[in-house]
C-alpha cells in the first residue's frame, strides 16, 4: 500500500463483527499418505529430535540439579523461574501451563504454555497422562534453554541478513525494505521494534498478525485506509487476550451464517496443522488459537 498523507491517516478500528471480511482459504491440509520410504524418513527423524532434546534436558539437569534422574516438569518450572528472578519481562507471572487432551485411552496428548505465550505438546506416542506431560515439558525446555543462545537474538546484524533474503526472494528493492508501507518494509519495521529479543518472543508476537491474517481482520483495516504502520504500531502493543479471541469467535459466528459448514472446515485444518507441528516438536500456539477461537465461536453458534 502506498504511503498517504498524515492528514489522511485513520485510528486502527477495533477489530470485531464489522471486521467480517471473508477469510483467504486456510492452508493445505496436512498428513496426506506417504511413500514407504518417507515413513522411513519420519522415523528417523523423530528418533533424532528425541535424541536432541533428550541431550539438551540432560545438559539443564546437571547444571542446576546435579547428577539423577531428572525431573523434567520441575525443571521447566524452574528455568521460568530463574528467569523471572533474573528481571525478565514475564507480564503474566512465570507459571508453566499444562492443558491434557480429553481422551479415554492411548496415546494421549499434552499442551503446555510457556510464560510468554508460546505452545508446544507432547511429541512421542505416550501411554500414559504423565507421560504426555513429561514429553511436553522436554520439547518446551529444550526450546526455552536454546532460546537463550546469543544467535536467537535480533540484533543489527541478524535484521540486515534476513530482510536481505526477504528482499532476494520476493525481488524487492531497497526503497521496498526502507517503506513501512510494504510487506518487507513491514517485515523490518517488526524486526527493528523487536530489537534485543529472543527468536521466541518474535514468535509470540507474530503470531497475533498471523491471527489476524487468518481471520480476515487486517484485510479490512486495508480497506478501511489503515495503514501498514499505524496497524503494526497499534497491535505491537497488545497481547493476545479473551477479548480479542471472542471478537474473532464473533466473525466466525457471522460467517458460518453466510457459509454453513465453514467452522468444521476450519477446525479440520488447525487440526491436521497442530498434529504435523505436534509430532514434529514444533511451537504450535498458531494453529492452537486457530483451533480455540473456532471451539468457541461453535459452542456459541446456538446462542446466536
Amino acid at each position: 500500500m502506498a504511503a498517504r498523507p498524515s492528514h489522511n491517516k485513520r485510528s486502527v478500528p477495533a477489530m470485531g463483527a464489522s471486521a467480517r471480511t471473508r477469510a483467504g482459504p486456510g492452508l493445505a491440509a496436512v498428513g496426506a499418505s506417504r511413500h514407504p520410504t518417507g515413513s522411513m524418513s519420519d522415523q528417523r527423524a523423530k528418533s533424532i529430535l528425541k535424541e536432541a532434546v533428550d541431550a539438551v534436558v540432560n545438559s539443564f539437569a546437571k547444571h542446576t540439579h546435579g547428577y539423577g534422574r531428572v525431573n523434567v516438569v520441575e525443571a521447566l518450572q524452574e528455568f521460568w523461574n530463574m528467569k523471572a528472578a533474573r528481571g525478565a519481562d514475564l507480564k503474566n507471572g512465570a507459571l508453566v501451563v499444562y492443558e491434557s487432551i480429553q481422551s479415554t485411552s492411548a496415546p494421549y496428548v499434552c499442551f503446555v504454555t510457556l510464560p510468554g505465550g508460546s505452545c508446544f505438546a507432547s511429541f512421542q506416542n505416550c501411554p500414559t497422562k504423565a507421560e504426555a506431560r513429561r514429553s511436553a515439558a522436554k520439547i518446551a525446555l529444550m526450546n526455552s534453554v536454546f532460546n537463550e543462545h546469543p544467535s536467537r537474538k535480533i540484533s543489527h546484524e541478524f535484521i540486515e541478513k534476513v530482510v536481505a533474503e526477504a528482499k532476494n526472494s520476493f525481488q524487492g528493492s531497497d526503497e521496498d525494505a526502507d517503506n513501512p508501507n510494504t510487506g518487507i518494509g513491514a517485515f523490518r519495521f517488526m524486526l527493528e521494534s523487536n530489537k534485543g529479543r529472543t527468536m521466541l518472543e518474535f514468535q509470540e508476537l507474530m503470531t497475533v498478525f498471523q491471527l489476524l491474517h487468518w481471520n480476515g481482520s487486517l484485510k479490512a483495516m486495508r480497506e478501511r485506509q489503515c495503514s501498514r504502520q499505524e496497524v503494526l504500531a497499534h497491535y505491537s502493543h497488545r497481547g493476545l487476550d479473551d477479548d480479542m479471541r471472542s471478537q474473532m469467535a464473533l466473525d466466525w459466528i457471522s460467517r458460518e451464517q453466510e457459509t454453513p459448514s465453514i467452522i468444521a472446515r476450519e477446525l479440520e485444518i488447525a487440526n491436521q496443522e497442530i498434529e504435523a507441528a505436534r509430532v514434529a516438536g514444533r511451537e504450535l500456539r498458531f494453529p492452537k488459537e486457530k483451533k480455540d477461537i473456532l471451539v468457541l465461536a461453535y459452542s456459541q453458534l446456538g446462542s446466536v
